[in-house]
């Protein structure tokens, strides 16, 4: 824990002034990983978790199993759309984060597998598609709207890939100490059975489908998906299209890795390039380049005041973020909890 972070008591008020962005929301009303009640306090936790990325420490409200399972029920009520990219890829949006689905003779192959709740509306949508079985299931990272499905589609007969960490984290007990959430272990049927530490390539349905690390950025497991023939991209939860990221310190997540991320998919894209984020709608190069940009602009302008011994109360009161947050803060993550979240992992 930083030192300069103060570890009073603090009122409502005060907390809602930290910036803590997701008091009062719910998960499936927002776009973040886990849209739990919470704040930022400097109050240990009830698990002893803290997010120690070279920053303050960040906590949320606790959170019981139920709440859990009420995130499963919630899922299983959002509808499913889909969205077709190319001639046999589509994308899958609603509960989660958004998912790609390549379809053709080899079979299916779907990226991110949302919460358990949604399976059976995810197998609809993909039966609605055509008739192939789904042979393959890819993870961008380990969080839960990822891959809380992953049981389910492994037990339906798919094969599950991802990178050498989120296999690490899915298969050992976890904390997100930003909302003060434990998860223990994944069931083994969730657990992705092929992984990898820097690049992978399936070659499915006429398709080169490349799998590339990301360095920490959301998470220490992030991945992109790279479609070549159809010329789509999945940036998972390195990009949140049109509004402020989370970022996950308890993951590895971090904001330099984030800016890096970015512009390690704007290499991937074109002018043509359809962009899936892990949350908003679908993006393009264009708008890649800007989500980046916004990134670098936050960054220097809460390193430049950390630099100069500002303690986290006061960069937050300074609002560094107040020219951009009529565009970006239309999400849960507001542009206070946006820069508690960027000083903490500077």
């Amino acid at each position: 824990m930083n030192s300069n972070f103060v570890t009073r008591p603090r009122t409502r008020r005060e907390l809602l002034q930290l910036g803590s962005g997701i008091v009062g929301t719910s998960l499936l009303s927002g776009l973040l990983p886990f849209g739990l009640s919470g704040s930022v306090t400097g109050q240990p936790s009830q698990s002893g978790q803290q997010a120690q990325s070279g920053g303050a420490q960040i906590q949320g409200a606790p959170i019981s199993q139920d709440r859990v399972a009420q995130m499963r029920a919630q899922a299983a009520a959002i509808p499913v759309q889909t969205q077709k990219l190319r001639d046999n890829i589509y994308m899958l949006s609603g509960p989660g984060g958004n998912m790609v689905v390549l379809t053709g003779a080899d079979g299916k192959v779907l990226v991110d597998s949302s919460f358990a709740g949604a399976v059976p509306k995810i197998n609809a949508a993909l039966a609605a598609i055509d008739n192939k079985p789904l042979n393959l299931l890819i993870n961008t990272h380990w969080h839960f709207d990822h891959t809380d499905g992953n049981d389910a589609f492994h037990s339906g007969g798919a094969a599950i890939i991802a990178h050498e960490n989120c296999r690490k984290r899915l298969s050992t007990p976890q904390e997100i100490a930003a909302f003060q959430m434990h998860f223990d272990a994944a069931p083994v049927g969730a657990w992705p059975r092929t992984t990898f530490n820097d690049k992978f390539t399936l070659y499915y349905n006429g398709e080169q489908i490349d799998l590339a690390y990301i360095q920490p950025a959301h998470t220490d497991g992030d991945i992109y998906v790279r479609y070549q023939k159809g010329n789509v991209l999945h940036c998972g939860d390195v990009l949140f299209n049109g509004i402020y990221p989370f970022i996950d310190p308890s993951s590895g997540g971090n904001i330099n890795g984030m800016i890096a991320g970015s512009a390690q998919c704007l290499t991937q894209a074109d002018a043509e390039t359809k962009i899936v984020p892990g949350h908003g709608p679908l993006g393009d190069k264009a708008a890649l380049s800007s989500y980046h940009d916004m990134l670098v602009t936050v960054r220097d302008r809460v390193q430049k005041q950390k630099n100069a011994g500002k303690s986290l109360q006061e960069v937050v009161a300074a609002k560094p973020t107040a020219d951009l947050d009529a565009q970006w803060g239309k999400g849960n993550v507001t542009g206070d909890f946006f820069t508690t979240l960027v000083y903490s992992t500077l």
